[in-house]
């Protein structure tokens, strides 16, 4: 039976450029590949034949000596697919489906492990995320062998490299007419053999150990950031990198201060005699104590705001502003004398909003909302 020709097995021109050839290639190949046709034998001669035509059309010297004589029988010249028809298959495959099977190409090398990242929490005052704070912490992790340098062997003289994979970590595995990349099932992966374990890491090429590190809070931070310190997680293994550190940050509750975003809000106490005729009262901040002045009248929950007092911006400059809620505290525990000095108050109280409820408007609109309610 004569074959068909090449360029129509893959459907391109006989003009096709190499990105052309291996485009139409990928396409009738996914199409008729054995795994996607389980015992199915006209597909399987399709793939066959598909190979076989662009292992032809990708070689130059081949793809010449085609479009000058045409199929060549098979035995002559050095331009023949050879005896199976499936010259360079090998390579052709590992170039073209290396994305589809998941298997590498043929230069395909050992590559090492990347080590773990690791999680640390950290708990800090609330002036420290505020303002900022550098600490140390002292965190277990893996670190390299320092006895075999990561080897895991007793010595160098007990390494060999893999007979299986040449020290490549990669064996390929024949499957009828193609073959696969695989990680070696002898090393593993390594691409060498330890005869001999290291005494201190059993082979391991790592030991746990604790380790110091230095670690600045940025000013600003708050309660659920996380830091990241690059490189310094868990030692890879085989030479690979180490793996990241994140430090998840924890601010411990305030006694006086709540924060929201940038500002901080508190509440002040302040007597009857305070509210009613003014005073100056001192007040807590982040910078230390300053005074406020509460003015003649002040209600219960009036806030007052405190410009530049609050957690300084965690980038660029600028600070948060502090609120301060005054409180008025009703006196419990009375003497004699200033229950008298009330009730003279009451009187007075009495002659001064007889009309209208000039002194508590408060109060009074309270009184105009419910009077239809009572009425």
């Amino acid at each position: 039976m004569a074959k068909r020709d090449y360029y129509e097995v893959l459907g391109v021109p006989r003009t096709a450029s190499e990105d052309d050839l291996k485009k139409a290639y990928r396409k009738v190949a996914l199409m008729y590949h054995p795994d996607r046709n389980p015992d199915d034998d006209t597909a399987e001669q399709k793939f066959k034949e598909a190979s076989e035509a662009y292992s032809v059309l990708s070689d130059k010297v081949k793809r010449a000596q085609y479009d000058q004589f045409g199929h060549v029988p098979e035995g002559m010249g050095a331009g023949a697919a050879g005896s199976s028809g499936f010259g360079g298959f090998g390579d052709i495959f590992g170039d073209i489906f290396s994305d589809f099977f998941g298997a590498g190409s043929r230069t395909r090398t050992r590559q090492g492990e990347r080590g773990s990242d690791l999680q640390y929490n950290l708990e800090i005052s609330f002036e420290q995320a505020a303002f900022g704070h550098s600490t140390e912490i002292n965190i277990p992790r893996m670190e390299e062998c320092d006895r075999c340098g990561g080897t895991g062997a007793r010595s160098s003289k007990d390494i060999d490299v893999c007979p299986i994979c040449q020290g490549s970590g990669q064996q390929r595995i024949q499957q009828g007419f193609f073959s696969v990349s695989t990680t070696c099932n002898r090393c593993r992966g390594m691409g060498r053999i330890v005869h001999a374990p290291c005494d201190k890491c059993q082979g391991q090429g790592r030991i746990r150990q604790y380790r110091k590190l230095k670690v600045t809070i940025p000013q600003g931070i708050d309660s659920g950031s996380r830091l990241k310190l690059n490189g310094e997680g868990e030692a890879g293994r085989n030479g690979g990198p180490r793996g990241d550190l994140y430090i998840g940050v924890a601010v411990r509750p305030h006694p006086f201060f709540l924060r929201e975003e940038y500002d901080v809000h508190c509440e002040v106490p302040i007597s009857i005699v305070q509210a009613a005729l003014g005073a100056e009262i001192v007040v807590p901040t982040l910078d230390g104590k300053v005074e406020l002045k509460i003015p003649p009248g002040t209600q219960s929950g009036r806030h007052f705001r405190l410009r530049g007092k609050g957690v300084p911006h965690i980038r660029g400059s600028g600070r948060g502003d502090q609120y301060v809620a005054a409180v008025v505290e009703t006196p419990t525990n009375l003497t004699s004398r200033q229950r008298e000095l009330l009730k003279e108050f009451s009187k007075e109280d009495k002659k001064a909003t007889a009309d209208k409820n000039k002194n508590y408007p408060i109060m009074q609109k309270f009184l105009d909302k419910i009077k239809d309610l009572v009425s």
